[in-house]
């Protein structure tokens, strides 16, 4: 639910920054906003900063009125001697306005200012004021003196309003830290993660025009699919990317999941994951805890089913992958999903089209760029213009031309021939065209491809091909401590890749290049000895792999080798298979219509199905049996070079001595034996990833290994983890889901490079080691689920009878406050049965603790020591069945989630807080406050002088009516039939009730769903201020269990300002009773005047399908203050009414 605030049509469209920079020049341009302007910039956030400085007293210049209004945001940099100019005031007061008629973000910095100072007009800035009055009061000109009154009054009013607004200080901190704050505070207020780095969408404004057309027409009762199909690198995911962009904010959710089919290919489990990744868009839930496929369908089925879903579903190649993802319930009225493919016929092979009533479904194939936009995307890359430079025309129509419109190919030449000079373009184009002009486009897009590749360094060219072949889609951090390891200049070659565009990383981290160039780099591979793979640097198939190994090929040549059975039983997989699941969709489709009208024909069809199944099953298990190889471990005895080695899922029979000495990453899931060997050499490994293996404990003696960083243990069958002496280099452990795992050694307490260490559902570590408290670099601990958890906070309250204890006492810091890790920055303690009275009083060591996950435990409350945490921004209660209330968290909190907490009744926070931050509370059924964001309360409770004061007049024939209400997640038949409530958040007060009209104390009414009147105060009412306005409008409903909200549009059509509102509230209709909504609008001084026109619209965009307006009643609202007399709504105007939440 939330209020958008619209600008003027002139002023949506002129969006041109995204942040507005106020500051006062003499005091910190030349020193804090130059770095804070340039780190804006290298984040690629469009910043408007002025260079001209004005003597006081000088009118805004236009182009910065201008240039506010068409900014996302403002960033107020308050230093000492900021108001004492009259220009820096004047931009403070139209941004504070610019707030007010947008969704405007304002982000204060008090830069070595109190905001205490700036609200009470003191020191400085008192001073200030002091002589601008001064100045106003000797004005001689009348008019002048009473317009430097108003804007006095104005400054003065603006100077407390951003006092109160949540900012940072800059006081006795680091510049730089606090630069790096306001950037993720912009990027994430912005959500400007979502903004790519490609600032144009070049050569596809017919396909931009198609699909926005496309998401905004069609039935809003029904659900459509758009398919965007063509040759890789085409541009399909780019396009799509850019849509989504633009339109997500539309939609009540989004998700955008990328890469589908390259992911299924490189990973097992990966559909679980992605499914996982959908499902928590959907719910806007961050931890997905499913592990069954099947069941995480049925979930996002239902997700889908009850929201209005945008949806993209990147490089589709197989339309099983639509199944698992999307189910076949169908989704949302007015939900729009796009599907890219290389295949335009895939899409209507999924089941959703043999459905009875199928999705409407529309093709839009991308065919590459025509030869005048080809040249301009290449020049842009090239020259970062869309136009060739002077001198280089026709070499750059050759060399797009060259390219056949594609591009991948056009963009990575591009990015090879930045700042080179015609003789480079000359020589490039000579090897374009060495061969003639091919006809293969394919083939010419790879030669222009290796292109860009040619112009690499030796070691850049070696980098490239170990990713493309080992390490796409994984953690950029571990992937360069391995490659650094392995002789790589990693921090030059990371950056030089990326700057050709060979090499993206993702929003999570991760490495990722387009299938394009990941085929390129490992065709480069394969070309080295294109039909003798032992002759390779690098060994990526699986099937090759396993023929060297088994016909012992192996030679000195070979740097990397991978094998995965898992993944090569799946590559394997009979033909026969595949063409037994084509001849049921077949069948399916042919028989659809006949089936339904012929019971002979089902039971025929019930048996055929039987026999399908078991027809694929024989054929699996017969392709599991075939690939059931064992190998000998001395195989890899002649590959003295091998650094990268992957064996999953394969058993080694023999000694192990004979493996390579150099390896720095091993990588075995699925290992057969339960101690890793002991003659197995490990002496310069840097990885070892032993996960889901049958491992019982590490090995029978303990082992020094100097070099070892990280140790991946997760799902395997350990027991006992101990001699963390021998592994004084370790930054990583990973032993989360080890079902088995009864005690890990307190050694670990030695590890001083320890950064990341996860115990998460180890369900029988009864006892966590009380020595991670001397762990100096830990920054993520997480103890999720794990039984040890509980006690290992108890210890933590009782630490005198710990350091009783010889055993463990040398690991020990010497004070209790000292055991609480300061270096933590996440602590994740999911689902470890914890009560309040499990926690110590004090976790105001933790100075650094940023994000806190309590999810899934039984308090009742907020535990005490929470609130000691200084640097707190996330914090997780979600799924905290017996919660009841947050008072108070930490004013640092930027993130709250407490979703899924039904018995959850209120959240406050403290009064030093700045402002309220995000709050997530979806299914937290029976809250009822959440404090600056909204209000429920029982009408039959409130105070007549409230409903008074809002002008509710005769409402009390209603007071005791009940009507069903609806929480936005449920479905109708879930709804409750409640006594009636007043709904209040951002500033606007709304209930309901049965009736077929509405209220006759509402002087202008209308038939339909829109009004609009003049507002024209009565002589009982002059000289008073409008206070808001009331609406009222009825809906009918044509059918039962109709879901009703509120969405309105209201207009002040004189100012050219809008805003529009989406209710928290939801009620279901019956067939033989209407609706009857009633909401007060509070609005701010002048936002509606005298003699404005106002225009009021009930919104029907679709989503809800059924309703009628019947009827709708405006009225103006007076403030009826006396002087003296206490405000009954002082409590509701208290909170800011456009702060943002999200539920």
């Amino acid at each position: 639910m939330a209020i958008i605030t619209e600008l003027p049509e002139e002023q949506e469209a002129a969006i041109t920054y995204d942040v507005f920079l106020s500051f006062r020049g003499k005091d910190t341009r030349l020193g804090f906003m130059d770095h804070l302007y340039q780190a804006l910039v290298n984040e690629n956030i469009s910043t408007f900063l002025d260079e001209e400085e004005v003597e006081t007293g000088e009118e805004l210049k236009p182009e910065l009125a201008r240039a506010i209004k068409s900014s996302r945001a403002s960033i107020i940099v308050l230093s000492k001697n900021y108001a004492s100019s009259t220009w820096c005031l004047d931009e403070l007061v139209m941004i504070l306005e610019q707030r007010k008629v947008s969704n405007h973000v304002v982000l204060p910095i008090f830069y070595n200012v109190e905001p205490n100072h700036i609200r009470k007009q003191e020191n400085t800035f008192g001073e200030a004021l002091f002589l601008h009055k001064q100045r106003i009061k000797s004005e001689k000109d009348a008019e002048k003196k009473i317009e430097g009154a108003h804007k006095l009054e104005m400054w003065m009013k603006g100077l407390k309003e951003i006092a109160d607004l949540k900012g940072k200080e800059a006081s006795g901190r680091r510049e730089t830290v606090v630069i790096e704050e306001v950037v993720k505070e912009i990027n994430t207020r912005l959500e400007l993660h979502l903004k790519r780095r490609i600032p144009h969408i070049i050569g596809m404004g017919e396909s931009i025009y198609t699909i926005s057309s496309w998401l905004k027409r069609g039935s809003s009762e029904a659900a459509e699919i758009l398919t965007i199909w063509g040759l890789p690198g085409i541009g399909k995911t780019t396009l799509a990317k850019h849509m989504y962009m633009l339109h997500f904010h539309e939609f009540e959710r989004s998700s955008f999941v990328e890469a589908i089919g390259r992911i299924c290919a490189q990973q097992t489990c990966s559909l679980l994951d992605l499914q996982k990744q959908l499902l928590g868009d959907i719910l806007k839930k961050r931890n997905i805890e499913e592990h069954d496929a099947d069941w995480c369908t049925s979930k996002v089925e239902k997700a889908l089913s009850r929201k209005k879903t945008l949806l993209v579903l990147d490089d589709v190649d197989n339309f099983e992958q639509l199944d698992v993802l999307i189910g076949t319930k169908g989704f949302h009225p007015g939900s729009k999903i796009i599907v890219t493919t290389k295949d335009g016929s895939l899409t209507e092979k999924c089941s959703l089209f043999r459905m009875k009533f199928p999705p409407k479904h529309t093709k839009l194939p991308l065919l590459g760029l025509t030869n005048t936009t080809s040249m301009r995307l290449l020049c842009w890359h090239a020259f970062g213009n869309i136009d060739p430079q002077k001198g280089y025309e026709k070499k750059a129509l050759r060399v797009a031309k060259y390219c056949g419109g594609h591009p991948l190919a056009l963009k990575v030449l591009g990015s090879s021939l930045i700042n080179e000079g015609a003789s480079i373009w000359s020589d490039v184009l000579e090897m374009l065209e060495a061969k003639g002009y091919l006809t293969d486009v394919q083939e010419n897009i790879q030669k222009a491809l290796q292109i860009s590749f040619d112009s690499l360094s030796g070691d850049c060219k070696e980098l490239f091909k170990h990713i493309a072949c080992f390490f796409v889609g994984k953690e950029r951090e571990v992937t360069e401590t391995i490659l650094t390891e392995c002789g790589f200049q990693v921090s030059y070659g990371i950056t030089k890749l990326i700057d050709r565009c060979l090499l993206t990383i993702t929003y999570d981290n991760k490495f990722t290049m387009h299938q394009l160039l990941q085929d390129m780099g490992r065709d480069l591979v394969h070309k080295e000895s294109p039909d003798k793979p032992w002759k390779r640097s690098l060994v990526w198939k699986h099937e090759e792999t396993l023929n060297l190994l088994k016909n012992d090929k192996g030679t000195q040549r070979i740097q990397g080798l991978i094998l995965d059975m898992n993944l090569l039983r799946q590559e394997t997989l009979p033909r026969s298979l595949s063409s037994v699941r084509k001849h049921n969709f077949q069948y399916d489709d042919e028989n659809k219509s006949f089936r339904a009208a012929q019971p002979i024909q089902m039971i025929y069809e019930f048996f055929l199905r039987i026999w399908l199944v078991l027809a694929q099953l024989l054929l699996m298990l017969s392709s599991s049996h075939c690939k059931k190889v064992e190998l000998r471990a001395d195989a890899l005895r002649k590959m003295d070079k091998l650094k990268l080695l992957q064996l999953n899922y394969v058993k080694l029979n023999g000694s192990y001595k004979n493996f390579p000495i150099g390896l720095r990453w091993l990588c075995m899931h699925g290992f057969h034996l339960k101690f890793i060997p002991s003659d197995l050499p490990m002496e310069n490994m840097v990885s070892l990833d032993m996960s889901h293996s049958n491992l019982t404990q590490l090995w029978k003696k303990p082992k020094l290994l100097g070099s070892l960083k990280i140790l991946n243990l997760r799902n395997s069958k350990l027991v006992r983890v101990e001699g963390f002496s021998g592994l004084p280099a370790l930054e990583r452990l990973f032993l989360n889901n080890c079902k088995s795992l009864v005690y890990v050694c307190e050694s670990i307490g030695g590890c001083d490079s320890l950064v990341i260490l996860d115990l998460s559902y180890c369900n029988k570590l009864s006892n966590v080691p009380i020595s991670i408290s001397k762990l100096k670099n830990v920054r993520i601990l997480s103890l999720n689920s794990c039984l040890g958890a509980s006690g290992f906070l108890i210890r933590m309250k009782d630490m005198e009878s710990c350091a009783s204890s010889s055993s463990i006492g040398e690991f020990l810091p010497k004070t209790p406050k000292s055991f609480l890790v300061p270096s933590l920055v996440t602590l994740s303690l999911i689902g470890n049965n914890l009560s309040n009275e499990s926690f110590p009083k004090d976790f105001s060591s933790m100075s650094m603790l940023k994000t806190l996950y309590l999810n899934k435990n039984p308090i009742d409350s907020l535990p005490d020591c929470v609130r000691s945490l200084s640097r707190l921004e996330e914090l997780h209660v979600g799924e905290c069945w017996m919660l009841k209330s947050i008072l108070c968290p930490p004013p640092t909190i930027q993130y709250l989630w407490a979703d899924d907490c039904p018995s959850l009744i209120k959240i406050t926070f403290p009064q030093e807080m700045w402002g309220v931050p995000f709050v997530f509370f979806e299914e937290s059924e029976s809250l009822t406050e959440v404090q600056g964001i909204m209000k429920i309360q029982a009408v039959a409770q409130i105070d007549d002088i409230i409903l008074c004061r809002l002008g509710w007049t005769n409402i009390q024939h209603v007071k005791d009516h009940k009507i069903r209400i609806l929480d936005s997640y449920k479905q109708p038949c879930d709804a409750k039939k409640l006594p009636l409530r007043m709904f209040y958040e951002f500033g606007i007060f709304s209930t309901c009730f049965p009736g077929k009209a509405v209220p006759d104390w509402l002087p202008h009414k209308s038939k339909g769903s829109s009004i609009s009147i003049s507002i024209a105060m009565p002589s009982s009412s002059m000289n008073k201020m409008i206070q808001g306005i009331n609406i009222s409008f009825v809906h009918t409903f044509l059918g039962r269990g109709i879901t009703s909200r509120i969405r309105i549009k209201v207009e002040n059509v004189t100012t050219n300002c809008k805003w529009r509102y989406s209710g928290g509230m939801y009620a279901v209709g019956e067939t033989d009773e209407d609706i009857v909504w009633l909401c007060h609008w509070m609005f701010g001084d002048n936002e509606i005047k005298n003699g404005d026109e106002v225009g009021v619209t009930i919104i029907d965009d679709g989503t809800y399908v059924g309703i009628m307006v019947r009827e709708c009643a405006i009225s103006p609202v007076y403030n009826t203050d006396k002087e003296n007399e206490e405000d009954p709504l002082s409590y509701y105007k208290s909170w800011n009414r456009r702060w943002t939440c999200r539920s």
